[in-house]
């Protein structure tokens, strides 16, 4: 079998990052809505995220931010005239709206879609469906252009196929990779897909949250394992349980994290715990797994903790001399119970070994971490081969980023900086240079009017 391996393709934060507080339900981004946000910063951190990882030897990815303002979606709600006009019309009738049209949100890339495998699917091929996001507006205009991002991207048909988003409904609510992780005993390997829910759509035996959206359904995550080709044997769902959601758990990649072999999980996570590990570690053990839970308990780690600390958002990946690596952020170190967690955590003889801080602040007040600004995608080498290599971080690549960062980025943008018609010709100009850095030719609705 030929090698392969996970890449983590980052987001690139966009230059109309904005703390705009439209993610009910996200408590850091509510609780630091209308805040002044720094969108150079912002990337950049990223970036040095991106590039640590490319340095410790991870493979790494870079996915593009998306056009903001969206004109074309204020010109759907009835705003009229020159591009200038619609952006200066909308922040004088409808401020919320234009705040919704500037999301820089694309940048949590565990959102953007779902990705199986090619050791999974029914055709051999690498499968994504974009999500359809549709619990939220300004995340819900995303998909059009992330599908063809994706497309340029993944772009030989041989290897890899592309889904468009489910039925832009409630009923098939679609967070994308955020509640979806795999587990494999390596990469190249079949596996098994850990979907989770928050409630079902058709069926009412299934409890729900009472204060905050589920924004995922159990059928939505049925129907990306019948578009993927995924067999019964390789599919695994769990209920994200209904009161931790209430606490702000928006999404699974908030309680729990999985790779490889191991589940890094929160006591409170899910419903039915002790059947959901079960099915896990049988279904694993029938692929040639050794399947590896790691609980944290509710008496060392509060659900309130972990959402304040974004544990659970961090990335988990194998390290080359064995063992797993961590990847937090700054906030974890912040807090006491937390870090004392990890430090008997990585002191044991467990299979998570090590723990790497990172400062990702201007994400994490929009209340996004390590983990929402990546998608994993496992591919063999071949397959590695026929990915646009226009995205694959090298160290020339990032150079080249953090020049068109200081270029084109401003260091701080304030909620009536979005009314300003010039940032609109200033993205524009921005990503025009990107899609040629990138090599992904024509992706952006303004390169193809």
């Amino acid at each position: 079998m030929s090698n392969a391996f996970e890449v983590n393709f980052d987001g690139l934060v966009g230059p109309t990052h904005n703390y705009g507080g439209l993610s009910y339900g996200n408590v850091a981004s509510q609780s630091n809505s209308q805040a002044a946000s720094n969108p150079k910063e912002a990337a950049k951190q990223g970036l040095a995220k991106m590039k640590a990882l490319m340095e410790m030897g991870f493979k790494q990815g870079v996915l593009a931010p998306q056009e903001r303002p969206n004109v074309a979606v204020l010109r759907s709600l009835g705003f009229t005239g020159t591009d200038a006009q619609v952006i200066q019309k909308a922040a004088k009738d409808a401020m919320p709206l234009l705040v919704a049209s500037c999301s820089a949100s694309s940048m949590w890339t565990a959102n953007a879609c779902t990705v199986s495998p090619s050791a999974d699917t029914a055709d051999g091929r690498v499968h994504f469906t974009a999500a359809n996001l549709n619990c939220k507006f300004h995340r819900s205009i995303e998909h059009p252009t992330t599908s063809r991002v994706l497309g340029a991207m993944f772009a030989n048909e041989q290897h890899f196929a592309h889904h468009a988003a489910l039925p832009a409904v409630g009923q098939f609510g679609d967070e994308g990779a955020a509640n979806h992780t795999r587990f494999c005993k390596g990469y190249g390997d079949s596996g098994v897909e850990f979907f989770v829910f928050g409630r079902s759509a058709f069926d009412s035996r299934f409890p729900a949250p009472q204060r905050y959206p589920a924004r995922q359904t159990l059928e939505a995550s049925q129907a990306v394992a019948r578009l993927h080709g995924l067999s019964d044997e390789g599919v695994v769902y769990a209920q994200q349980t209904p009161a931790v959601i209430d606490q702000g758990v928006f999404h699974n990649d908030v309680i729990a994290v999985g790779n490889g072999e191991v589940l890094f999980y929160h006591q409170d996570a899910f419903l039915d715990t002790d059947k959901v590990l079960a099915e896990l570690s049988e279904k694993l053990a029938r692929r040639g797994g050794n399947f590896q839970a790691v609980c944290v308990p509710r008496d060392a780690v509060t659900v309130e903790d972990a959402v304040k600390s974004y544990l659970f958002n961090s990335q988990l990946l194998n390290r080359a001399e064995g063992g797993m690596l961590l990847i937090v952020p700054e906030e974890c170190r912040n807090n006491s119970n937390v870090w004392r967690y990890l430090e008997q955590l990585t002191s044991g003889n467990g299979p998570i070994r090590e723990v790497k801080v990172f400062d990702l602040k201007q994400s994490m007040q929009n209340g996004g971490g390590p983990a929402c600004l990546r998608l994993r995608v496992a591919l063999k080498e071949h397959e590695l081969a026929a990915v646009n290599q226009g995205v694959i971080m090298t160290p020339t690549l990032h150079d080249s980023l953090n020049v068109w960062v200081d270029k084109h980025y401003r260091d701080r943008l304030s909620e009536n900086d979005l009314a300003d018609p010039q940032l609109l010709n200033e993205c524009r100009a921005a990503l025009d240079e990107l899609t040629q850095i990138l090599k992904l030719g024509a992706v952006y609705p303004f390169q193809l009017a």
